[in-house]
């Protein structure tokens, strides 16, 4: 890899200042990567380059058709003071995935691998050392070529940025939700699997009515039957039933329109690990609303890489308004946040393979 040094960066009294201000996308790293890809030549060499901006055409593809993709993962700062990467692998392979769906080119797992661990380490001074608190790194490619015509795009840019991250909610408090009955995140046969900005574009106008109906976040469900409850805002969903040593802790299960969330998938394991069965299960409102007016559902968390994992308190909708437990985050569902913490922290041991050191 070819590596640019950036003149400019910051001295290390003004980069501690803002990693300690804590935040969520507020400040960026010193420095990027990019790299480019033609249909003809393949993927070319990358390059870590100051951070700054880009300077595209106006009738460069990805403004106009959207062809867009972008993944989000986390290195840790762990005991020891070295830094390392949370199941990045997992990362390639679903940016690929998304890749394919949107007809974009598919960065081998190497490459990938290779940009984020020299941004990482070039950055490192940027990685906050608190736990709960990471280096949020964002990978993108967009569809870079010139023309009005729509088809897929012949040229493509990758472009990897990171930035220091506090929490994305305050763990210490329950979220509220809106569930949308009006508007629906993805369908069957649609882009609901892919990370990519056009769906969180559409989402964001039901976001605008959960906030009008005073609450933090929205809460998808499916697009045909209007009854099965699919995931949060950006995130994934999990309902515990039951308290103690005999909790269930179930998930939505992934029918091809929720985003295979990779906190989600290390949570069915951390779970298991942590002495509880899981369950994929489909779940209605009805289900939702009467489990936890019966008691049967006890808490309730949203996951994702941001947030990591955060209570959720109290579900509004048309059929009206329910509070789970007493409204505050519930015992199982803060012992899995800080046992995954634990792990991407290097305080205690990762049986599954998943954390991979950078430097």
């Amino acid at each position: 890899m070819k590596i640019t040094l950036n003149p400019n960066a910051k001295d290390a009294p003004t980069r501690d200042a803002l990693v300690a201000e804590g935040g969520f996308g507020k400040y960026y790293t010193d420095h990027m990567v990019v790299c480019e890809w033609t249909e003809k030549d393949g993927w070319g060499e990358p390059e870590l380059q100051p951070y700054g901006p880009l300077s595209l055409d106006p009738a460069t593809a990805v403004f106009h058709y959207g062809q867009e993709i972008f993944e989000g993962m986390k290195a840790y700062r762990q005991p020891d003071g070295s830094i390392s990467l949370f199941r990045p692998d997992a990362n390639s392979k679903r940016f690929a995935n998304s890749a394919k769906r949107l007809a974009l080119p598919e960065m081998p797992e190497s490459l990938f691998l290779e940009t984020v661990e020299a941004l990482v380490k070039q950055d490192a001074g940027w990685v906050p050392n608190k736990v709960g608190e990471s280096l949020y790194i964002r990978p993108f490619m967009i569809a870079t070529e010139v023309g009005l015509g729509v088809r897929p795009t012949n040229k493509a840019t990758y472009i990897l940025i990171a930035t220091p991250a506090g929490a994305y909610f305050d763990p210490s408090k329950a979220v509220s939700v809106w569930i949308s009955t009006e508007y629906v995140r993805a369908v069957q046969g649609g882009t609901g699997e892919a990370k990519c900005g056009g769906n969180y574009a559409a989402s964001l106008v039901a976001q605008k009515a959960a906030a009008k109906e005073g609450c933090d976040q929205v809460v998808w469900i499916d697009a045909k039957e209007r009854k099965w409850v699919e995931e949060m805002g950006g995130m994934n969903l999990y309902f515990v039933k039951g308290k103690g040593a005999e909790a269930r802790v179930i998930t939505p299960k992934l029918t091809g329109t929720l985003l295979p969330g990779i906190t989600r998938d290390s949570i069915l394991s951390v779970a298991k690990d942590l002495g509880y069965k899981t369950e994929e299960v489909m779940l209605s409102i009805d289900d939702w609303r009467d489990g936890v007016a019966s008691g049967e559902i006890t808490e309730i968390f949203a996951c994702g890489t941001a947030a990591v994992v955060s209570s959720v308190g109290s579900a509004k909708s048309t059929m009206g308004t329910w509070v789970t437990g007493d409204g505050q985050p519930g015992v199982i569902t803060m012992q899995i946040r800080n046992h995954l913490l634990a792990i991407q922290h290097g305080t205690t041991p990762d049986i599954h393979g998943w954390v991979r050191k950078v430097c």
